[in-house]
């Protein structure tokens, strides 16, 4: 086996354990990747040893926490790569919905904003980069949060003073989901409307979220559906480049 096959298959068995969210026999291994038992156990030994992957109880593999240092480096490099690669998607989208357009990555239970194209319109929304909202509120956040963990939903709903409110809360990033999409309207900012579509990495994880914004009279419901189709374009672009 040469080092291109031996890489290949031990990323093959990272990928199993992966998509199994949680622990897998060493014959389960074998039996996902197509590979023999005695093999598995190499690979698994030198995985092991570099913290890549771990023994959990008899016969227990899982990932390890050696894991959480790559995702960390990968999640620090996308945000700092983020703003660049969004710049010109972000132009064509404010001159195409001809509205200010902003890209927003979570912060804890927040976003913030860390790119924004102003409209060149008389009339326009100003956000500036480093501005913190909360994700139960304006679409840039829900966007974000409807795409996250159901623990984290679950927490930040369970946060809110109304019981009521939270429950709403989780069912519309249940419907945001299911649309792909988040229309609101003077949530954040009276008067202000915002269409927002999730950016994903390339295991569908979000990453941020690209949203247009501008004032609610121009948002009628006659040309919703375009910009929507605009914003949800630029996001699946933004998506691609990323490596979706």
């Amino acid at each position: 086996m040469n080092g291109t096959q031996t890489l290949s298959r031990a990323l093959d068995i990272l990928f199993a354990l992966a998509e199994a969210n949680g622990m897998m026999s060493v014959s389960e291994i074998a039996e996902r990747v197509s590979i023999p038992e005695s093999t598995i156990y190499r690979f698994l030994q030198t995985l092991e040893q570099n913290g890549i992957v771990e023994r959990r109880g008899k016969s227990q593999i899982g990932l390890g926490l050696r894991i959480l240092d790559l995702a960390r480096s990968l999640s620090q490099q996308v945000h700092r790569d983020l703003p660049v690669l969004a710049l010109p998607i972000m132009e064509e989208l404010t001159k195409q919905a001809n509205e200010t357009s902003v890209l927003f990555v979570r912060s804890g239970e927040n976003c913030v904003c860390i790119q924004n194209v102003r409209s060149k319109g008389l009339l326009q929304f100003a956000v500036e980069n480093g501005r913190i909202l909360p994700l139960h509120s304006g679409a840039s956040g829900k966007c974000i949060l409807a795409y996250e963990n159901d623990k984290l939903i679950e927490r930040v709903a369970t946060g809110l003073e109304n019981a009521d409110e939270g429950k709403r809360l989780i069912e519309e990033c249940r419907s945001i989901r299911d649309r792909g999409y988040c229309i609101t309207r003077g949530e954040v900012d009276p008067d202000i409307y915002a269409i927002a579509a999730p950016v994903l990495n390339s295991i569908g994880q979000v990453v941020a979220s690209l949203s247009i914004a501008g004032p609610s009279f121009r948002c009628n419901g006659n040309d919703d559906s375009r910009i929507v189709d605009y914003v949800r374009s630029a996001a699946a672009e933004l998506s691609q480049r990323l490596g979706r």
